[in-house]
């Protein structure tokens, strides 16, 4: 006996209508016709079933301040984030507002979220809030913290001390901003250190990286060749890398997109954020994006995250990771018909490969995390921001805006 079927709906990755039986919380069988006894039987209805979304970049602690940035400038945004810790942040404060924020993500269809913490605050607010809450949403959604020293990691004598008692504490990610250090060789200095500790401790590291407009932040070649020379292939992501949109067109092809590819690192696009955010300082005004496209080509696993929602460099977003994605489609002239699939692809597949998140998929085996959209193939979704009809999550349905007929199969 199923304890659910899902019948008649596409996939991104089955070229015909499908049935999804689900047991003990995985999918136990993909096929075009399941006859099988289930406790739930769901008509799809032709619509479209996906994988859930994944946000592999974004800031818990902040999201929600609505702290206004004049100037949609990103050291605007850093020093009204210093203000905030400053007057008005609490762990209380940081818990309403990230889980406010992740029941309503959970609701768009996001069950995986790689969060950002300041750990440059000397009581840890944040990582206190943020630790409690992933174990309080797990049934919902799977939160990873990330280490980050925004300020810097040389910026007090105490971060380093600060950012170990984090990951003691169930941080589960290092992280790292080289840009922001207050010599461009600390920067270096900083992302060697820091490998080391995950090197030690076994853990992934995801780097805010060279988030200029300036041509000369080049970190990220510092990141490649650390990570392939400590043997870290595979467990290092570089976020960011906006410098990347004014650098030389043939150090970029040529060098740097190679070595990015050999040393296996992820790169973490935000498009929304580095659109608003990025391109201030030049003439003519860039795209300020990382050439996604031109990544992909070389083999590099790209993702496409939202970064912000209504904080301090950011006034919008409503997790809505079809605007992620058609934003990159858009900025990173990617609007073939299978490079808008590759898009769809960057806010779930590949950020889930970035996250190591076990059991994501739609094949037997897969935990059964799913969400039925109002639509049919992936492209209308894509151009609808298709409404998330169910949200199932370890074969139990959780939400959605409306669930369709249930019943016994015709």
């Amino acid at each position: 006996m199923l304890d659910l079927l899902i019948a008649n709906v596409h996939t991104p990755q089955h070229k015909g209508p499908v049935d999804v039986a689900v047991a003990d919380g995985k999918i136990a069988e993909v096929a075009p016709r399941i006859e099988a006894a289930s406790h739930r039987t769901i008509d799809g209805a032709g619509r479209l079933l996906i994988p859930p979304f994944v946000d592999a970049h974004f800031h818990l602690d902040s999201v929600l301040t609505r702290v206004p940035n004049s100037s949609g400038t990103l050291r605007e945004g850093i020093d009204n984030w210093a203000l905030y810790k400053q007057q008005k942040l609490t762990v209380e404060d940081v818990y309403r507002r990230a889980s406010q924020y992740c029941e309503h993500a959970f609701s768009m269809g996001i069950q995986a979220i790689r969060s950002h913490v300041d750990v440059c605050d000397p009581q840890l607010r944040g990582a206190r809030a943020l630790t409690q809450l992933k174990r309080d949403l797990a049934d919902r959604i799977d939160i990873q913290l990330v280490a980050f020293p925004q300020d810097g990691y040389y910026s007090a004598p105490q971060v380093r001390e600060q950012l170990l008692s984090a990951l003691d504490m169930g941080v589960d990610v290092v992280g790292a901003i080289p840009h922001n250090e207050p010599m461009y060789r600390q920067g270096s200095e900083s992302l060697h250190e820091l490998l080391l500790i995950a090197q030690e401790r076994d853990l992934l590291v995801d780097v805010h990286c060279d988030e200029s407009d300036d041509p000369n932040s080049r970190h990220v070649e510092t990141l490649a060749a650390l990570t392939a020379q400590l043997g870290l292939q595979g467990r290092v992501t570089a976020s960011h890398i906006t410098a990347t949109a004014v650098m030389d067109p043939y150090y970029v092809s040529r060098k740097l997109i190679p070595m990015l590819a050999a040393a296996g690192l992820h790169v973490i696009c935000n498009p929304l954020i580095n659109v608003h955010l990025g391109g201030h300082f030049t003439h003519p005004k860039h795209r300020a994006m990382a050439p996604l496209k031109d990544l992909l080509a070389a083999g590099v696993n790209v993702a496409c995250a939202q970064d912000c929602n209504e904080d301090p460099w950011y006034p919008l977003g409503n997790a809505d990771m079809f605007e992620v994605a058609r934003m990159g489609a858009h900025v990173g002239h990617m609007m073939g018909l299978e490079a808008l699939h590759t898009m769809f692809d960057t806010v779930t597949v590949n950020p889930a490969r970035i996250m190591r998140l076990s059991g994501y998929g739609l094949t037997a085996g897969c935990r059964a995390n799913m969400v039925l959209l109002r639509a049919t193939s992936v492209v209308e979704a894509l151009r609808t921001s298709a409404t998330r009809e169910l949200i199932i999550r370890d074969g139990a349905v959780r939400g959605g805006a409306a669930v369709p007929p249930s019943g016994n199969r015709l």
